[in-house]
């Protein structure tokens, strides 16, 4: 039986704790343990940073109906409604937020609400047809992270030491950029399979390259990523560098240093480590000089690795597509940054 929460308390973060023996059972060790194993289970359903986003959600949404005099609980079609009106068009002097973040807030209540053994019905005429009119009056085109090209890895490469932290760097991003991965892909990789608790993922090297086995938002994929022509920009070998200089044989790949940079520790890198890293490289290899500092440091993101991969790859999309682990080619295309516009002129082609 699923808790009833009262207005202004909470679950766990993740929800877990609802997660009990019914009622008219009675318990035994055998059944407790089942359900703390459960509860694990209930945990790992998201990525914390996934259950953070969800609870800024709900504490943001419960003090906007305390102000207003309501109560977040039972869920009020009417309430949310006009609560997504209010993030659209704020009434006090906050920004207005951007038609992904409001969806990604009403995500953020349903999920909240299901651990509350509500169902929140997002196709209720309240909310459907305000969410509906928020789309047509302030949706735009989404802003695309500019694409990491061939020579702006290998100038962002060249800016790095050769010392432990400059050889872990090197890794992160070439790795990064020939596996098209994602910040949260590298950074979860272990030397071996179940190293640890938190894995997302692990490495095989071998004569040809390394397979990276990972755990991703589709589900398990492996990636492939070959040796390259030189040891200079080969990802592999430049894995096998920051490897063997780190002493790594179990536990996370890519971890933090000491002070020093000489010194690998037991912490596992954050994601935010990579997105740094990418923009500091940057800047530091001078791409894009023609603009001021703080557009150039907007216009890069880890994303940049991934769109720089699909825009530099001269193969067959459906080679790409299964390399980033894309369900569709639609969504490829999404990440091509091709200067080359209008290669293929269909207009031509139809005899105009």
């Amino acid at each position: 039986m699923i808790k009833e929460y009262k207005s202004g308390t909470s679950t766990t973060q993740d929800g877990s704790d609802a997660i009990t023996l019914p009622s008219h059972v009675a318990g035994s060790g055998t059944q407790d343990r089942l359900v703390d194993t459960a509860r694990v289970y209930a945990h790992a359903a998201a990525s914390d940073n996934t259950l953070k986003a969800y609870a800024r959600d709900w504490a943001h949404f419960a003090r906007w109906c305390r102000m207003k005099g309501a109560e977040p609980l039972p869920p009020s079609p009417e309430m949310i409604g006009l609560y997504l009106a209010d993030l659209a068009s704020p009434s006090d002097p906050s920004p207005a937020l951007s038609v992904s973040t409001i969806e990604r807030r009403l995500s953020g209540l349903a999920w909240n609400y299901a651990q509350r053994g509500f169902a929140l019905d997002r196709k209720n005429r309240h909310i459907a047809t305000v969410l509906a009119g928020i789309k047509r009056k302030h949706a735009r085109p989404p802003v695309q992270k500019e694409a990491i090209l061939r020579d702006d890895i290998l100038a962002m490469v060249a800016t790095l030491p050769y010392d432990l932290r400059g050889l872990r760097d090197r890794a992160i991003l070439l790795l990064g950029y020939a596996g098209g991965l994602r910040r949260s892909e590298i950074v979860s990789l272990d030397v071996h399979k179940d190293d640890t608790p938190d894995s997302g993922g692990w490495i095989e090297i071998m004569d040809k390259g390394a397979l990276l086995t990972l755990n991703a938002k589709t589900g398990w994929r492996e990636v492939e990523i070959g040796r390259g022509s030189s040891d200079q920009t080969c990802p592999v070998h430049a894995l096998e560098q920051g490897l063997h200089f780190a002493k790594k044989d179990f536990g996370p790949v890519f971890v933090s240093t000491a002070r020093d940079g000489k010194t690998a520790l037991d912490a596992r890198l954050s994601d935010k480590h990579v997105a740094r890293l990418i923009k500091q490289t940057v800047l530091d290899a001078g791409i894009r000089s023609d603009l001021p500092e703080k557009d150039r440091i907007a216009l890069f993101s880890g994303h940049s690795l991934r769109a720089g991969l699909v825009s530099s790859a001269e193969v067959d999309e459906r080679y790409v597509q299964k390399h980033l682990g894309h369900a569709s080619a639609e969504m490829t295309r999404r990440y091509q940054r091709r200067p080359d516009r209008f290669r293929v002129n269909l207009t031509k082609a139809a005899r105009l």
